[in-house]
């Protein structure tokens, strides 16, 4: 079987670090994977980027075609994306702009890549522009990642913060909701749409977390500690919670445009602090056991 245009672009990007030729010789390129919407398999596509103000930033033109390329539509529903930058490899959450924000960004898309104008003058659909925000771990994370528990300590560390980044841009939202007179839209509506990739994104990775858990880690810990028995029934009924609360956080977020504001914060922080709570026990009963496991050196 041939191999498609695409993919000889990826290999080409992965053996010379970043650098290719042909069409895409000397332009800024990356490597963009997504979860397949409907799928659930991932799929790797490269795209030009164009960076602005410290953002890394994707259009989704699909060369002025009447309809959103499916890599859109793939991170709308799995906003977690895997990135690939030269020699360099990483986790973001990809949060299309809206309203102001997005005519601001895509102006600036035009003036570094006149091309981008002429592909929207092909087209009747806005092409969307998409801010890659890297996953980096927050400042409490461990810095070195000696063991699996300095793992556990980093991946809840960014939960954390992504939770504290919900509930900012949720008081952001309602604040320019409250602002706005007038007639028309009020004056912030992608917070709706950032609102909701990160909600997304801190659900679903908790999720797969969760499994990980409960596939890998619970077994091998019980069979070793087998006096921790009731902690880890206990821990996985938690998760069951947590996956109820989570499904709770996407139905709230769903109203989101007509919620009142102080239910909604309310709920909010019922919420969160029950994932707290869960990540709180959670360490308090399985960090000291995961001290003992060493992760493997990388070459």
């Amino acid at each position: 079987m041939p191999t498609s245009f695409n993919q000889s672009v990826i290999d080409e990007f992965r053996a010379n670090g970043g650098k290719v030729g042909g069409p895409f010789e000397g332009g800024d390129l990356l490597l963009l994977t997504t979860t397949g919407a409907r799928s659930g398999r991932e799929h790797t596509t490269p795209l030009g980027y164009v960076r602005h103000e410290g953002l890394l930033l994707i259009v989704a033109s699909a060369a002025g075609a009447p309809h959103h390329p499916a890599w859109y539509h793939n991170l709308l529903a799995h906003p977690v994306v895997r990135v690939e930058l030269g020699t360099e490899e990483f986790e973001a959450v990809a949060v299309p702009a809206e309203g102001d924000r997005r005519t601001e960004l895509f102006a600036h898309v035009v003036r570094a890549e006149p091309g981008y104008g002429e592909y929207q003058r092909n087209t009747t659909r806005p092409l969307p522009v998409v801010v890659l925000e890297r996953s980096d771990p927050p400042a409490d994370a461990p810095r070195e990642i000696r063991t699996v528990a300095d793992k556990l300590l980093e991946v809840h560390a960014w939960l954390r913060a992504q939770l504290d980044h919900v509930r900012a841009e949720a008081t952001a939202h309602f604040a320019a909701r409250s602002a706005h007179t007038g007639p028309g839209t009020p004056p912030a509506p992608g917070l709706g749409l950032q609102l909701r990739q990160h909600c997304l994104a801190f659900c679903e990775s908790l999720e797969f977390h969760h499994i990980s858990e409960d596939t890998h880690v619970f077994p091998a810990l019980a069979e070793r500690h087998p006096h921790l028995a009731d902690a880890f029934a206990r821990l996985r009924a938690e998760h069951a919670t947590v996956t109820r609360v989570n499904g709770e956080l996407l139905t709230l977020l769903a109203d989101l445009a007509t919620a009142d504001p102080a239910h909604f914060l309310t709920e909010l922080d019922r919420m969160t602090e029950e994932l707290r709570a869960h990540l709180a026990f959670e360490e308090q009963t399985i960090l000291p056991l995961l001290a003992e496991i060493r992760l493997p050196t990388a070459p």
